[in-house]
């Protein structure tokens, strides 16, 4: 009788072939093997899905159509992001050890979750996953990823890298700067919308109203991004319609009268964006009566393109690359100014600040060579938001996370020392925190902002 692969991995690992380590002949996937690239091709373009992770919904279902202008069919992942998040967490642990960032747990747990689901054909779809490329273990979740698959089983799925400094590349996927000047209007459509809600949600007469013109919004912006030539004029055009569409929300006028206790949110960024990551913080504060703040996506991206050019300017390096970022940053601040002032142009909305107020918050705290994970932009949001009026900030960052734990919990005490009157707490999050704790902590410090009256309620303007 010929031997079988079971019989074989009985031998080595157990008759399931859990833990198999590739015995000789063996068709079992190798378990414990370094993860191997399956190429995303032009083939593959015309007929793959690519699935998204959803930091960000109605960024990324905008993101999603600005791909589709560009012959890619991708669909960002809605699994978890409506409460439901527990079938999420758990496929992460199963093929993600604890050890490894919340976010990862995560993003894996998602994209397992969806191939699991049976609504995609798992041999018609690839993964998209972004990269930073700096010292972050995000940087690594790609390999994360690769290792999931083949112990899932799922290991001929392809995974693609988005990402500008040239990592992973493959023949199929390409970044265009047609692309990326397209993708940032979707971006900054994104972080409107987002602002715009957290200002409406808690004076909305009618709950749920600010989110249905969210939701009717972010579709119709999809649509646009699949049209032809997109001009700038009528994006500009395009905020001030949105900025007043928000503006005649029955009830948003009590914003000017009376204003809620502000609540800052910063922290590491995808559990700082995230419901799925955060338990649906945002939610949670307007529920306890307070509206949320929080910075765009936007910055983030002017971070990134500030840490490098300073790698030029503290390390010498990169001495081309640095002329080409600061030709990027100076177009991404400029499409920034305008959102600000389009904001601004309705007084009963408080626009973001500039980033490049941002960028001279932490002279005094810290260097801007400080840049693992969020570096120097978490101390920066933070004291961002103080020198803006609001007194009570949520520091949102998983469990373990070396860079968050330095540049957000880390510096609490030289802000407090300087900022007396501020509120300041540190969430951790973890699949293994629970959610009730979590809220009992951050009812605490707004209980302690209304007792000693540091609300923020001034509105920036």
């Amino acid at each position: 009788m010929p031997e079988t692969s079971k019989d074989r991995c009985t031998a080595c690992a157990g008759a399931d072939g859990s833990g198999c380590a590739g015995c000789a002949g063996c068709d079992t996937p190798d378990r414990n093997a370094e993860p191997e690239r399956v190429i995303f091709t032009e083939e593959m373009r015309k007929t793959y899905t690519i699935l998204m992770p959803t930091m960000l919904p109605r960024h990324f279902r905008i993101v999603s159509r600005v791909f589709a202008r560009f012959g890619y069919k991708t669909e960002p992942l809605e699994i978890g992001l409506h409460g439901d998040s527990r079938p999420v967490i758990d496929a992460g642990l199963k093929y993600v050890h604890n050890d490894a960032c919340y976010p990862a747990i995560l993003i894996v747990g998602q994209f397992i979750a969806a191939l699991e689901s049976g609504q995609y054909d798992p041999h018609k779809v690839a993964l998209l996953l972004t990269q930073t490329g700096g010292g972050c273990r995000a940087s690594n979740y790609i390999a994360l990823l690769r290792k999931a698959l083949i112990r899932a089983g799922y290991a001929y799925v392809p995974v693609i890298s988005l990402n500008t400094v040239g990592l992973e590349q493959m023949p199929g996927f390409k970044i265009t700067l047609p692309l990326l000047h397209k993708g940032l209007y979707a971006i900054l459509y994104g972080d409107l919308i987002m602002l715009l809600l957290n200002q409406c949600r808690p004076y909305e007469t009618v709950p749920g109203t600010a989110e249905a013109l969210a939701d009717e919004w972010s579709t119709r912006l999809a649509e646009e991004m699949t049209s032809g030539r997109l001009r700038y004029r009528d994006v500009k055009a395009t905020y001030r319609r949105i900025i007043a569409d928000f503006a005649a929300i029955d009830g948003v006028d009590a914003r000017r009268t009376a204003p809620k206790l502000k609540v800052g949110i910063v922290g590491e960024i995808f559990v700082k964006f995230s419901a799925l990551g955060n338990n649906q913080l945002e939610k949670f504060l307007i529920s306890e009566g307070a509206e949320p703040v929080m910075g765009g996506l936007v910055d983030f991206f002017l971070y990134s393109i500030t840490d490098s050019i300073m790698d030029y300017k503290l390390y010498g390096l990169r001495f081309f690359k640095s002329r080409i970022y600061k030709i990027a940053y100076r177009f991404f601040l400029h499409k920034q100014d305008d959102l600000i002032r389009a904001i601004r142009e309705n007084d009963l909305f408080t626009p973001p600040t500039s980033f490049r107020h941002t960028a001279t918050m932490t002279a005094g705290y810290m260097g801007m060579g400080m840049k693992m994970g969020e570096g120097w932009l978490l101390t920066a949001e933070m004291l961002e938001l103080i020198d803006e009026g609001v007194r009570n900030i949520v520091c949102a960052q998983p469990f373990g996370c070396l860079p968050n734990h330095i540049v957000g919990k880390g510096m609490m005490k030289p802000i407090k020392e300087r900022h007396p009157e501020v509120n300041l707490v540190a969430i951790d999050y973890d699949a293994g925190a629970t959610q009730i704790n979590q809220e009992n902590r951050i009812k605490l410090m707004l209980a302690n902002a209304k007792r000693t009256g540091t609300g923020g309620e001034a509105v920036r303007g």
